[in-house]
């Protein structure tokens, strides 16, 4: 009898649900199914320029960029060009980015968890 009930949960009970999960997250997007989280899923890469007030290249400048969940920072010195790259930023997260060169700092540019694109590229103007 117990071998008829676990056959009877894998064929019908089982799918019912599965079939169910697969309808609630296809809707309106107000379920928050698994159609709503599958833009904010994988890695991104935040890159961009540092520029001094005069809009040339800042070099040796500290890049910031702070996770708003974890509040963890991680930070990047700009190159001879004022480049700067971060990799593998999660794109579930939410972010503040900001540069810093002796008393200068620029103003502070928010990387958004809806923000879908997986190369995001900002400048960052030191004030």
């Amino acid at each position: 009898m117990k071998s008829s009930r676990a056959t009877l949960l894998a064929r019908i009970v089982f799918p019912v649900l599965a079939i169910g999960w697969v309808f609630a997250g296809s809707g309106n997007g107000v379920t928050g199914g698994p159609a709503a989280l599958a833009q904010n899923l994988g890695q991104r890469v935040v890159e961009g320029k540092v520029l001094d007030s005069s809009s040339a290249a800042a070099s040796g400048a500290t890049v910031f960029l702070k996770n708003l969940k974890n509040k963890a920072i991680r930070s990047f010195t700009s190159e001879g060009d004022g480049r700067f790259r971060f990799t593998q930023v999660n794109m579930a997260d939410d972010y503040d980015l900001w540069a810093e060169k002796g008393s200068q700092k620029s103003a502070t540019k928010t990387v958004s968890s809806w923000d879908t694109r997986t190369d995001y590229q900002c400048d960052l103007r030191l004030k």
